[in-house]
């Protein structure tokens, strides 16, 4: 398969968010409208194919369903959206994750309950059914560490029968949540993107010196990358050099749900392209604050599909 026609597969989660758009933030045990309410496709994983088929980038996803009526609707918006799923994994126990989210334009705030916890994750065993050839570029979303880390052995080991002259796969890691098992997973990718909640879990005030604190954790070589919402974000190159994007925040602020995912996947766009480490930090940064000035995602492509800058 040509390089440039290979897929980018993300693994992890999809779900069902019910997003309420609200003037103010509703107060504990009151009752209040809101301004707007829609069904929207969730998931880090699932946003990140989402914003690369809308850059242009052909996206394949990896995660669990369940059949049912909130199914259906995921997967009519995934075909509209063009994302490869015959990695999709179907679970017979457990219910379809769904999130009820609360957007306020007014703070910028996003305020996400999710319940996901009857659905299996998918496994090694089921990664192992996936053929690599397809791909050039796969990131996980770190969930079920352990399970993850078996996944990634697989690509190493694959990337090392490919003839010399041939890409390899590239890995990439996000890191978000502060759970502890989820840490392992620094050493492991070739760009390890970490949040800002992660970084201040471990001490760090800002993105430089996340960078500077975490860099141990990395295997040699590797790109970690940290944003910091609205100072930007920063990221530490193969040589150790560091670069950094300031933020570039919409004239009105409307929609950050899923800003986080959005700035990821253009970065990914951006270095699986062969785009350097300051160009992919400030194109992420750029469709991220875009995006913040739009309800949803769809837009992207009308400002940025097929690379438009």
């Amino acid at each position: 398969m040509e390089e440039r026609k290979k897929k980018i597969l993300c693994v992890g989660l999809v779900c069902l968010d019910i997003i309420n758009v609200v003037d103010k933030y509703p107060e504990e045990d009151s009752d209040s409208r809101c301004l707007s309410q829609r069904w929207q496709r969730g998931g880090n994983a699932s946003n990140s194919c989402t914003v690369l088929s809308l850059l242009g980038a052909p996206s394949a996803f990896m995660g669990s369903l369940s059949a049912g009526p909130v199914t259906d609707f995921i997967m009519a918006d995934f075909s509209r959206c063009a994302v490869d799923l015959s990695a999709l994994v179907w679970q017979t126990e457990g219910q379809t994750p769904s999130a009820c989210c609360v957007v306020c334009p007014a703070s910028g705030s996003r305020t996400v309950v999710l319940y996901d916890t009857d659905l299996p994750e998918v496994t090694a065993a089921d990664f192992s059914k996936v053929d690599l050839h397809q791909f050039k570029w796969i990131h996980w979303e770190g969930r079920n560490a352990e399970e993850q880390l078996k996944m990634i052995q697989r690509v190493v080991a694959f990337n090392a029968t490919l003839p010399r002259q041939q890409q390899r796969i590239t890995v990439s890691v996000e890191i978000e949540k502060t759970r502890e098992p989820l840490y392992q997973l620094f050493p492991h990718g070739d760009v390890v993107f970490v949040s800002k909640d992660v970084a201040r879990h471990f001490g760090f005030l800002s993105a430089a010196a996340a960078l500077k604190g975490l860099r141990g954790r990395l295997k040699p070589g590797a790109v970690l990358v940290c944003a910091w919402a609205e100072e930007g974000a920063d990221a530490l190159g193969p040589d150790g050099s560091v670069v950094h994007s300031d933020a570039f925040p919409p004239e009105t602020l409307v929609d950050t749900l899923g800003a986080g995912d959005t700035f990821n996947s253009a970065v990914i766009y951006t270095l699986s392209n062969g785009g350097s480490l300051q160009d992919a930090l400030t194109f992420g940064c750029r469709v991220a604050g875009r995006k913040c000035g739009f309800h949803g995602y769809d837009d992207i492509g009308k400002y940025f599909g097929n690379s438009k800058q």
